[in-house]
């Protein structure tokens, strides 16, 4: 895999706080890499660091090859994708998108060739004389993505693009900005504090805490083999379980993690079991009801298709999962 990003030993100091502490990572040519982490855990430092709008205190940031501390933001080969679209007010959709392109001396005729091509890609064809004031949320996110990639960059980096967003138009632009990445063919570095985005978009996953790169791997390795129980309690809803627990059902005395909708659920005609419980919440959620069994002191949560035949508070229920569904875990931070 050829490296579009790399980063070697990183850190970023404020004062005393350490926003990002000796990040290693690598981002592949032609990835749409997500960093994922609540606020505060270092990933729109680390983003920034790549931007060129901070510099490491410590460590190295490679471009392509190219080493790019102290480089300013307009020499590196990125462009960024703000939250809040950072557009201009006063002119119109085309001028906005053309505006780069204007600095760099590009003649009108190719500017405007070159925007009104940005516009097609992100659906926006025959938008260019509106204004932003007259486009919807949705509408003036793919304007600030035609800006940005009609400078063609090698990289392009979204800050929380879609945090402004409802969640149904949320949905729709992360379909498109997947379709957009693999038409365009370039690095998409994405941060986001939201799972779902992160799991349903990329190729890879990095998680970050206290501004610590904790783990990173594809959706389905984050989600299926998280390695410590901040991973597994972040990324998406994970049973949790505590080392004497786990040592009672697989015989190791170490944390593991069990996803709700692993858990097969079925009514105790009150016979006992080692896994018997009692349930003590229900949550409706449409199509699933999310279930809360109490096991002598110990709290699972279960995903199980609504309908009639879902437990009641306070039925007995007995409960069983696949061996493998439950992942033990190697750091117990």
């Amino acid at each position: 895999m050829t490296s579009a990003v790399s980063l070697k030993t990183v850190s970023r100091h404020f004062g005393a706080v350490r926003a990002l502490d000796e990040v290693d990572l690598e981002v592949g040519e032609g990835e749409f890499f997500a960093m994922l982490g609540p606020s505060g855990s270092g990933k729109t430092t680390c983003l920034r660091l790549i931007a060129g709008f901070e510099q490491p205190t410590l460590g190295q940031i490679h471009i392509f090859g190219d080493a790019v501390e102290g480089v300013p933001p307009y020499r590196r080969n990125v462009n960024t994708v703000f939250q809040d679209y950072a557009l201009f007010p006063h002119i119109n959709v085309r001028e906005n998108v053309e505006f780069s392109l204007m600095l760099k001396k590009v003649d009108r005729a190719t500017r405007a060739r070159e925007a009104e091509a940005a516009l097609e890609l992100v659906k926006l064809g025959g938008y260019g004389d509106r204004r932003p004031g007259q486009l919807s949320g949705g509408q003036r996110q793919r304007v600030a993505l035609a800006r940005a990639i009609v400078n063609r960059p090698k990289v392009l980096l979204l800050d929380e693009p879609l945090g402004a967003l409802d969640l149904k138009l949320r949905e729709q632009m992360q379909e498109e900005l997947k379709a957009l990445q693999k038409t365009l063919g370039i690095t998409f570095i994405f941060v986001t504090h939201d799972q779902g985005e992160a799991l349903s978009m990329a190729d890879r996953v990095a998680v970050f805490d206290f501004g610590k790169l904790v783990q990173v791997g594809t959706p389905e390795e984050i989600y299926t083999k998280p390695n410590s129980r901040f991973v597994a309690d972040f990324v998406g809803s994970s049973n949790v379980l505590a080392p004497e627990f786990v040592e009672t059902i697989a015989g190791e005395q170490r944390w593991a993690s069990l996803r709700p909708e692993a858990i097969h659920l079925i009514r105790s005609e009150g016979g006992h079991s080692a896994l018997s419980g009692t349930v003590v919440s229900r949550s409706y959620l449409g199509a699933t009801t999310r279930l809360g069994i109490d096991l002598s002191g110990t709290l699972l949560h279960a995903v199980v298709p609504s309908g009639s035949d879902v437990p009641a508070d306070g039925d007995r229920v007995t409960i069983g999962f696949a061996r493998e569904a439950l992942h033990l875990m190697e750091d117990a931070g």
